[in-house]
């Protein structure tokens, strides 16, 4: 029995909608690394370079978009009030040099667990996954701590942005 608890509290068709497409794309990840893995494919050091290559050219649009690296920057553009509902997020602390927010809903985690992902597998693809908020973080010339997460059954994903020194 899974230990991941990740029911949303936001239940509008359009927030199944948006968190559809994005549970799309997590679909589109398990699949392809478990194709890959049949064919006897290690997929984690692959997989993991390929989303943080995402995670910068994301990051650095961000930045050319924002004008700026600052975290507001980043919280401008990226954690905009339509991500924060979908993801249902809190915002705890928006600085220039650091920005912490926690995550109550994860549309990823959710299609993992439809594809019938083990909580061991969930908590290995949400590590994947988060290469591309690294990738963004290193944009921005912060760091990204991840504390407590959905994918190994907490109730909140902890993600810190923070600058690097």
């Amino acid at each position: 029995m899974s230990n991941i608890k990740n029911h949303p509290k936001h239940k509008s068709k359009i927030m199944k909608a948006v968190r559809g497409t994005l549970e799309h794309r997590a679909t589109w990840l398990y699949l392809l690394l478990d194709e890959a893995e049949k064919r006897g494919i290690d997929t984690e050091e692959f997989a993991k370079a390929a989303i943080m290559r995402c995670g910068c050219f994301q990051g650095d649009q961000l930045v050319a978009e924002a004008g700026t690296r600052s975290l507001k920057g980043l919280k401008g553009r990226l954690f905009t009030l339509p991500a924060r509902m979908v993801f249902e997020m809190k915002i705890l602390a928006s600085t220039d040099d650091r920005l912490d927010i926690d995550f109550y809903h994860c549309p990823l985690v959710a299609a993992w667990q439809s594809c019938g992902a083990s909580d061991e597998r969930i908590a290995e693809l949400c590590d994947i996954a988060m290469q591309g908020d690294r990738g963004i973080a290193g944009s921005f010339g912060c760091e990204l701590e991840l504390g407590e997460t959905i994918a190994k059954g907490y109730d909140k994903c902890e993600i810190r942005f923070k600058r690097l020194k």
